[in-house]
């Protein structure tokens, strides 16, 4: 049975359990409302779209120089993330405060670049004092807006509506499903623009050399490791063999003629062969079907592979049968 003590400390549990489940029950329920109302706002803005959305992309497509972003506060946050979005997706763009570019940084701007300026209002300072400066130098001009009346709307090349019925913040005062309503724009637009290109994978890969993605996105010939690999002719004797890899930091030897591959070596082979095989040629103990991969398969799939066989490392041939080296699991 359970002591007094006990049964009290489980009766508090089950009270402070169940005056959490009270309190967290409505504050989940009105988050599931918040995410209900965004998605809402989402759909609107499908809805709405036209074809001045082909008019922005026609002109960003046209851009010779770069895609300039500007904006204040809360739209300035967006402005940044849209702008990183462009340039990682083939769209040469670069982020703009806009008061900043009143004191100076206009000179960033130049004739050959489009400006997408971002004011749920349309009526921001900064940003209407900063338009009569691109007009006169006929920079070409987007606007990411949630007025349609305002003096930005009514000053920009092309409007592209964000607006939204209201906002999730309790007093429809702070940005919340506006500016999510205009990182969705920017995202359309950039995913856009990376098709009429016809942006792959490959280019991908390219604008996202560091870090996971890309490694993930990149191929096994970007990797491939050359420098200490040991290479050997078949007519090298094992004792040689032996003599190279002891003084190798890879733990197998290439055997080649010329530039086509043979085979492996590895001290297992050597070891396998026994000591009677020591002056016999390492054409006699190699592994004459040592796994190999293509310099063009992605490194993800490469790994994926060397999992399944547990394998320490590939020989990388290319489609002529040449080798290029060896792909090797990364450490650490």
């Amino acid at each position: 049975m359970r002591s007094d003590a006990s049964a009290r400390r489980h009766d508090s549990n089950v009270f402070v359990l169940d005056t959490l489940a009270k309190v967290l029950d409505p504050l989940t329920a009105q988050a599931r409302e918040c995410l209900r109302q965004q998605a809402s706002a989402i759909a609107d803005l499908s809805a709405r779209l036209d074809e001045t959305f082909a008019d922005a992309i026609r002109l960003l497509f046209g851009v010779k120089g770069h895609v300039v972003i500007t904006g204040l506060g809360k739209s300035g946050h967006i402005g940044r993330k849209i702008a990183a979005t462009f340039a990682s997706t083939g769209t040469p763009s670069f982020f703009v405060h806009s008061g900043e570019a009143l004191h100076g940084d206009l000179g960033m701007i130049t004739e050959g670049d489009a400006v997408l300026l971002i004011s749920y209002s349309g009526e921001t300072t900064e940003l209407t004092q900063l338009m009569p400066h691109l007009v006169r130098r006929g920079v070409p001009t987007i606007g990411l807006i949630g007025k349609l009346g305002s003096t930005l709307a009514n000053g920009v090349d092309v409007v592209l509506d964000v607006s939204v019925d209201r906002e999730i913040c309790p007093n429809n005062l702070a940005p919340t499903s506006s500016t999510l309503a205009t990182l969705a724009m920017g995202d359309a637009l950039a995913v856009a623009l990376m098709k009429l290109r016809g942006f792959q994978q490959e280019d991908f890969a390219r604008l996202h050399p560091g870090g996971s993605l890309g490694r993930r996105l990149a191929r096994v010939g970007d990797a491939v490791l050359r420098d200490g690999v040991t290479v050997l002719s078949p007519k090298t004797t094992v004792r040689e063999c032996l003599l190279t890899l002891a003084a190798s930091d890879l733990p197998l030897a290439l055997i080649c003629e010329g530039n086509t591959l043979l085979g492996i070596v590895t001290s297992d082979d050597v070891r396998r062969a026994g000591k009677d095989a020591i002056d016999a040629l390492v054409s006699d103990v190699m592994n004459p079907a040592p796994p190999v991969v293509d310099p063009s398969v992605l490194i993800e799939e490469a790994e994926r592979r060397m999992d399944r066989e547990s394998l320490d490392s590939l020989v990388v041939v290319d489609t002529c049968g040449e080798v290029q080296g060896i792909f090797a699991r990364r450490r650490g």
